[in-house]
């Protein structure tokens, strides 16, 4: 009998359909869905993980492998789309543009709106992460997106309605110090 060497998969995929549950008391009444995420990791041939959540490529698997985790809990639903190995690209892979985030000034002034509303400045990541609905406070505003930043503005505006004129009178304070800059 003649033996084939197995080949090494030098990558591999599998994509997962996530549905995660918080529980607000006792019973299966209690349950309420927080989100649904489509996750994909990858390995390659140097062994290493990359991580899509709902279509974004993921600066690390952490946040991945926390939803999965979640997932596999009690009251959540895990599901395996798809699974298997994957060639490995034979063109250049092309480098897609980072997505454009607002920055450390325009983080500063959603903090400076949030406090002067009244929001602890513990609560704002807080704030931020129940406006994108993810189950646990943001590390930092200052890498929100322009549409993750409409989201939790809009949040904040419903949350707190004075938003809005504090934000005028922040704009009208900060435009004598931009017009001295230029």
């Amino acid at each position: 009998m003649t033996q084939t060497a197995r080949t090494k998969v030098t990558n591999f995929t599998r994509t997962w359909k996530v549905d995660l549950y918080g529980s607000w008391g006792e019973g299966p009444s209690a349950s309420l869905c927080i989100g649904s995420h489509i996750i994909t990791l990858t390995a390659d041939r140097h062994d290493d993980l990359t991580a899509i959540i709902d279509g974004e490529n993921q600066a690390s698997i952490d946040r991945a492998v926390r939803y999965l985790i979640w997932g596999r809990e009690a009251g959540s639903h895990l599901e395996v789309l798809r699974e298997g190995p994957t060639e490995p690209p034979t063109a250049p892979v092309s480098i897609m543009l980072a997505v454009p985030r607002i920055g450390k000034g325009r983080a500063h002034t959603l903090h400076k709106i949030m406090g002067t509303a009244g929001l602890p400045r513990a609560q704002h990541y807080s704030l931020a992460a129940a406006a994108l609905g993810e189950p646990w406070p943001l590390e930092t505003l200052s890498d929100l997106t322009e549409q993750e930043a409409g989201t939790v503005w809009a949040h904040l505006c419903s949350v707190y309605p004075s938003a809005r004129e504090i934000a005028e009178r922040v704009r009208a304070k900060a435009a004598p110090a931009q017009a001295q800059a230029a």
